[in-house]
């Protein structure tokens, strides 16, 4: 019986790319005379490669993409052990520009781009996609540039990057070389870290407010280049591609500027680098969070030293007085809750109640400063009528309780 395969391909119907003969854009204005590169030669055919150089001492923006600092607070943040005698050059910077962000069988990577420290000098490679084609070319160029890499740093790239790039390679019967690698995606690790003080986490963003790096005019918005890509496989000219080059070398050495910005961040917390109060408690909180108690403690007290808005102070005050109580430091911690008292805080209110009825047994105490929180609720212009009924109904009930105790005593 005729095979399926066998029938359309008697129509005519081409099956996979492998087969496929390049498609060359018109002479024109082919891509190598728009971006200065040269053909790859790999067993799927050529891809066009892009290679560039940056020196030793670069700055992107005014920040220095060198590593001047041990990595493992970064790797401990992100879940894994800092391999031993890890060498930076098998640290590997990807970034991906696409046909869509939708991802899907249907979503090619047609430009990838990977950077990597070369001795002092960092190397940014680039491999372009000419036509779909090619598209295992490029794969098996890039699984060659990556041999020895055990490093992967994306922005992102654990939700689209990488599975992206692994279901090409599945589609392609390529073996993926980022399954193997350990990915730090610095996106989540950027939202704990300036979420409280900036408006948008986005590496574009992060590259002008963080690393103080301005792109010209050669670039092009993210979400217009699928959109040139595509005009470029109907129409041959890649000139408008020069821009797409660009934004994805801009994104590459922001990358590696971010990895080494907060390396440093992480690796001294207390240093003058950090010099915003809410960076400084973003750091508390990291460190808190990583069981880190001790560091922990310090760089809330340099936070809360540093200017910070008041319901920022506030919490951080919070955030610090139960890293006391969580280490049975109860001195510090009742410390700081009459401090926040003081200022009309509620919870602090509750906070010492709850210390004095469960840890000293002096409920004429803990009545005082319940009777001050139901207070403090009451007067909470603040506070919206649906949570003043409710915050007070449960203050009242555990004053009712309080006073029931001391009777019964």
């Amino acid at each position: 019986m005729e095979q399926l395969s066998d029938k359309l391909k008697a129509m005519g119907v081409r099956l996979g790319t492998a087969a496929q003969p390049a498609a060359r854009a018109p002479a024109g204005f082919p891509i190598h005379r728009v971006v200065d590169g040269a053909d790859l030669p790999t067993h799927f055919g050529e891809t066009y490669r892009v290679e560039k150089r940056y020196p030793p001492g670069y700055q992107h923006g005014l920040t220095p993409i060198a590593v001047t600092c041990s990595l493992e607070r970064l790797f401990e943040w992100g879940g894994s052990r800092l391999p031993a005698g890890l060498d930076l050059r098998q640290v590997v910077f990807l970034d991906t520009e696409t046909t869509g962000l939708a991802g899907g069988t249907g979503t090619y990577a047609f430009l990838v781009g990977i950077g990597r420290f070369d001795g002092d000098a960092f190397r940014l490679e680039q491999y372009f996609m000419r036509d779909p084609s090619e598209e295992a070319a490029l794969l098996a160029g890039l699984l060659q540039a990556m041999d020895s890499s055990q490093v992967l740093v994306t922005f992102n790239g654990k939700s689209f990057d990488a599975p992206l790039l692994n279901t090409r390679y599945i589609l392609q019967g390529i073996s993926s070389p980022l399954g193997e690698l350990i990915h730090l995606d610095l996106l989540p690790l950027a939202r704990r870290l300036w979420r409280d003080r900036l408006p948008s986490r986005a590496l574009s963003y992060l590259e002008v407010s963080i690393l103080r790096a301005f792109r010209t005019q050669e670039e092009v918005p993210g979400w217009l280049i699928p959109q040139l890509y595509f005009d470029y496989l109907r129409s041959g000219d890649a000139r408008p591609l020069a821009g797409v080059f660009y934004h994805n070398s801009m994104d590459i050495l922001a990358l590696a500027a971010l990895f080494a910005h907060t390396a440093r961040l992480l690796d001294d917390p207390l240093g003058d680098l950090v010099d915003e109060g809410l960076d400084r408690l973003a750091l508390a909180k990291l460190y808190e969070e990583l069981g880190r108690v001790e560091d922990a403690i310090r760089i809330y007290r340099l936070g809360l030293e540093q200017g910070l808005p008041e319901e920022a102070f506030w919490s951080g005050i919070d955030r610090l007085s139960q890293v006391y109580r969580r280490n049975g430091d109860w001195l510090s911690a009742v410390d700081l809750w009459r401090k926040a008292a003081g200022h009309g805080r509620l919870d602090a209110c509750v906070e010492l109640a709850k210390f004095y009825e469960h840890r000293q047994r002096d409920y004429p105490e803990a009545i005082r400063w319940m009777e001050t929180a139901l207070q403090t609720a009451g007067d909470a212009r603040n506070f919206p009528p649906y949570l003043r009924r409710q915050a007070l109904a449960e203050l009242t009930h555990r004053l009712e309780r309080l006073r029931h105790k001391l009777e019964m005593k």
